[in-house]
């Protein structure tokens, strides 16, 4: 197992698969976009397995693909089936904005033996399609891409697959607060889960105030009645759970700035690019793709994790702005 000096165990591995996006959200990168690595400078699939590998056999069991937005790069239905078989590991989750997901499942479809995903979190920030496409700034020249209806098809996919759905939200103070109990509603009649997730103030989102996961909840409250907390959701990170009177399925919370959780923090992230970093908001990382390219030997690389995850901070700090956007960290 791996353990850092805190005595946490690290069992949990996002892998950014690419840093291309077709979105461009305010709070993720600015108006003109962000430069994407050149093809050559990103992980190949199998340098990928190669890692999800001795990650693995280090005790690794939960992997969550993400991205930029990973269902844009090609074959990535066969990378997560690789990725499932792979001894060790448990479970393989998805991080989406949804806007390719049904064309996604409709190829799995056609390749009937392909594993699916065990759960799928959506980036969702908005459904007044006025204010998605202000959010996602679709509407300054980015109009050509799937509408929200196509991401409403994708849930309903989901949902007949008995895939559990988490449909995440970052509040932005003057921008879509408006529709978070439109967001809430989604786990009225349908058994999703829609979380919360305070802004962090890493690249272009330092330029935009967050909204507490205390108000928001308080405004949840104020609509629907007293959010009981529920433990029944299985999940790798830090979202607490609440049930809702009448509602199918439940509300979740991430209060990354208000209510810090890296005294249980069990994760590391590998970059598009192939650097592993043990925390959000720090610099410190290991270039894994150069050590794979240079042939590192198996044992060469388990050292060089251990000794990352053991310099793992105690704790993220966002006193200063992180030059990365979500969109260059796998989120």
């Amino acid at each position: 197992m791996l353990v850092d000096s805190f005595g946490r165990s690290i069992d949990y591995l996002r892998v950014s698969i690419t840093d291309r996006c077709n979105l461009r959200c305010i709070y993720c990168m600015p108006p003109e976009g962000v430069e994407w690595k050149p093809h050559g400078n990103i992980l190949t699939y199998e340098q990928i397995i190669k890692i999800v590998n001795i990650m693995a056999g280090l005790g690794v069991s939960k992997i969550r693909v993400t991205g930029g937005e990973p269902l844009l790069r090609r074959r990535a239905l066969a990378l997560i089936d690789k990725i499932k078989s792979i001894k060790g590991v448990e479970r393989v989750t998805l991080t989406t904005n949804g806007t390719l997901l049904n064309s996604y499942l409709a190829d799995a479809e056609i390749f009937g033996d392909i594993s699916l995903p065990d759960a799928v979190n959506i980036s969702l920030d908005a459904l007044d399609e006025r204010q998605y496409k202000i959010i996602t700034r679709c509407e300054q020249g980015y109009d050509s891409y799937p509408k929200l209806a196509n991401i409403y098809f994708g849930i309903d996919r989901l949902l007949k697959k008995d895939i559990p759905v988490k449909i995440n939200c970052v509040p932005v103070r003057s921008v879509n607060e408006g529709e978070i109990i439109p967001l809430t509603l989604l786990a009225k009649d349908k058994n999703i889960i829609v979380r919360f997730i305070e802004l962090m103030p890493l690249g272009s989102a330092s330029g935009y105030q967050f909204v507490s996961g205390t108000e928001v909840a308080a405004r949840i409250e104020k609509a629907f009645g007293k959010l009981e907390p529920y433990d029944g959701i299985s999940g790798s990170g830090p979202a607490t759970y609440y049930s809702l009177p009448g509602f199918i399925g439940k509300i979740g919370f991430i209060n990354a700035l208000t209510h810090s959780f890296c005294q249980t923090c069990n994760r590391l992230r590998l970059t598009s690019e192939g650097f592993l970093k043990p925390c959000l908001s720090n610099d410190l990382k290991l270039d894994l793709r150069t050590l794979l390219r240079n042939g590192a030997s198996e044992e060469e690389i388990v050292k060089a994790i251990t000794e990352l995850v053991a310099k793992k901070p105690k704790q993220h700090s966002f006193s200063e702005t992180h030059p990365d956007g979500m969109s260059k960290i796998g989120g």
